[in-house]
This record gives C-alpha cells, sequence and structure tokens, in this order.
C-alpha cells in the first residue's frame, strides 16, 4: 500500500488518538500530544461524516475538559489549525482554546 503524506498524516492522528482513548477510559488524564491528536480525530471524523464547518469547529471545542488532560495542556493547546475534508473540498479550521474549563456545559 502506497500513502500520500497527507494519508500518513491522517493514519498519525488516528494511531494517537486512539491511544489517547484507551488512557481517557482508564481515567488517565492525557498529556500535549494526546490531547491535540484526539481533538484533531473527532474533527476529521465530524468533517468525513458530513457535519458543517460550524459543527465541526463545535466538535473540536466539545471534545475534552481541563480536569481530562495534565496541568499545562490546555495553555499549550491555544489554538488548534487543522486541515479537514469537507463535503466541497479542503478547509482550513481554527479552534481557539479548545479545552475548555471542568464543569463548563458543551453548548
Amino acid at each position: 500500500m502506497r500513502l500520500n503524506p497527507t494519508e500518513l498524516d491522517r493514519l498519525t492522528i488516528f494511531t494517537a488518538a486512539e491511544l489517547a482513548r484507551r488512557r481517557r477510559v482508564k481515567g488517565w488524564r492525557l498529556n500535549h500530544p494526546e490531547a491535540l491528536a484526539l481533538i484533531c480525530d473527532e474533527m476529521h471524523e465530524a468533517a468525513r461524516g458530513g457535519a458543517s464547518y460550524e459543527e465541526v469547529l463545535a466538535v473540536g471545542a466539545s471534545v475534552l475538559t481541563e480536569d481530562e488532560v495534565l496541568d499545562g495542556v490546555p495553555e499549550l493547546l491555544g489554538t488548534v489549525k487543522l486541515e479537514c475534508l469537507f463535503g466541497d473540498g479542503m478547509r482550513v479550521l481554527d479552534v481557539e482554546r479548545p479545552i475548555r474549563p471542568a464543569g463548563e456545559r458543551v453548548p
């Protein structure tokens, strides 16, 4: 199988996100790469599933809370910039402060 660089990047994100999901189920707090991969994977999947641009942004901002990540991770993830494939082509999304405070309700 030959994969282009974009496909290799997507598989790397997926693999890291699966590791993050496994650790999250165990109740472990996620580190920076795990949190970033999980947020990006959820956004990719939402876009792939037909969600609108705004819906994908909302997904990115609703995946994790501060209680689920190690100290300092929310500050490290000030902005997530991601290119997702939508029905009309690739688009870049910017999610500001994707890790919400503990106890904050998802809109």
